[in-house]
């Protein structure tokens, strides 16, 4: 019999699939087709390295769900998901590149086959891994059936974290802060950016006591000086030099759980135009955790946040916050809700979010941000506990 490591109990699973189940009733959905890798972990726990090929989990009314993917990665399902055996299909492995056939026709027999030849299914169509190739397939393969749109459907059952979870991030977060602590020590002038990027990947993935490190759904950015008015900057082999701003956007990752964390390192003496930027940033970083609680919207965090830079004559243009958890590349956000004015989503205890009010101004750029949890009755609590300022190291 195969091991199985299962990150959670199987009530949490069926919590989750309860949930999913629900909303595709509410939505009218037969047969829902889950791609987003997030989606596929959250539901049934399958976790590898392989959504560069088609491969999903399929929600069915009634029964248990069903993981497809290309058959060498069924091994892999078979260690990772609650399910049992018979609720994994698998397709050979001519159909994977192919020009002349598609996975989808493999995955359009097996749902005909199912009964569900003229169901109304739903498709995360806006989703990074769900190609529109595919789509184009499944059309002309399920003529009979209806394919609806469900895009963030599961995404939006997974708002609300349980306490399971919530301990992941917890673990998540205490590697966070380690990479953090190792970065103010590290970063100096004459240190080559590579050198400290390779020490960020052995903190993050040795992790901490009771907590190994998984590998985070985006890479370390870290743009200095002028380039920090970019915000999605990697690293390259350059030295750290003196009299720039450097900003680290990091998360440690537990068992794909995140908690990101953003800190900005002067090296010298910082002009007066940065302090005076920090010291409103900061002022509306800890507005916005006060206004954050439950009953509250996500536009009443943007607002708090807005109204010291507006005093100090700082304009954003961006939203200021995105939740956050379980992820796989490219992205650790979990695309549904925005900290922004326009969004009056109310919050909920048991929300997560990146907070994450981020100046990218035309030359100069600085970060503070704080993944955050939303309480009952109490402002939002901070995953990691590091000082809310610039780090300047003379």
């Amino acid at each position: 019999m195969i091991r199985k490591d299962l990150p959670f109990s199987h009530d949490e699973f069926r919590r989750r699939l309860d949930r999913t189940k629900r909303a595709m009733q509410a939505a009218g959905l037969d047969v829902l087709l889950v791609t987003d890798p997030s989606n596929q972990n959250w539901l049934t726990g399958y976790d590898g390295w392989s959504f560069y090929v088609h491969q999903g989990v399929i929600v069915f009314a009634e029964d248990d769900p069903v993981w497809w993917g290309r058959r060498q990665d069924g091994n892999g399902a078979l260690r990772t998901v609650w399910m049992g055996d018979d609720r994994i299909w698998t397709y050979a492995d001519n159909f994977v590149q192919s020009t002349v056939r598609h996975p989808m026709q493999d995955l359009a027999a097996r749902l005909k086959d199912a009964g569900a030849g003229q169901a109304r299914i739903g498709v995360e169509m806006d989703n990074y891994y769900f190609s529109a190739k595919a789509h184009q397939v499944l059309l002309a393969e399920l003529g009979d059936a209806t394919i609806a749109d469900a895009t963030a459907l599961v995404n939006w059952q997974r708002a609300v974290k349980s306490e399971e979870e919530l301990a992941f991030m917890r673990k998540a977060a205490a590697i966070s802060e380690k990479i953090i602590d190792g970065l103010m020590e590290r970063v100096d002038p004459g240190v080559p950016k590579h050198e400290v990027v390779a020490e960020v990947f052995r903190d993050g993935i040795r992790g901490v006591e009771g907590a190994w490190g998984d590998y985070p759904a985006i890479v370390p950015l870290m743009p200095s000086g002028t380039d920090a008015a970019a915000s999605h900057l990697t690293w390259n082999g350059r030295p750290f030099e003196t009299g720039e701003a450097t900003f680290f956007e990091i998360s440690g990752c537990y068992r794909r759980y995140h908690a990101p964390l953003c800190r900005t390192i002067f090296l010298g003496r910082p002009p007066a135009f940065m302090r005076e930027a920090e010291k409103a940033l900061v002022e509306g970083l800890e507005a916005g955790l006060e206004v954050a609680r439950a009953g509250n919207r996500a536009c009443d965090i943007a607002n708090a946040l807005a109204a010291p830079l507006e005093r100090a004559g700082i304009e954003r243009g961006a939203r200021c916050g995105y939740p956050v958890g379980l992820s796989y590349p490219p992205d650790w956000g979990e695309r549904t809700i925005s900290l922004r004015p326009e969004d009056e989503t109310v919050l909920e205890p048991g929300m997560t979010f990146h907070f994450m009010p981020g100046l990218w101004m035309d030359d100069w750029g600085l970060e503070i941000t704080e993944s955050i949890l939303i309480r009952e009755d109490a402002p939002a609590e901070t995953f990691c506990n590091r000082p809310r300022a610039l780090c300047v190291k003379d």
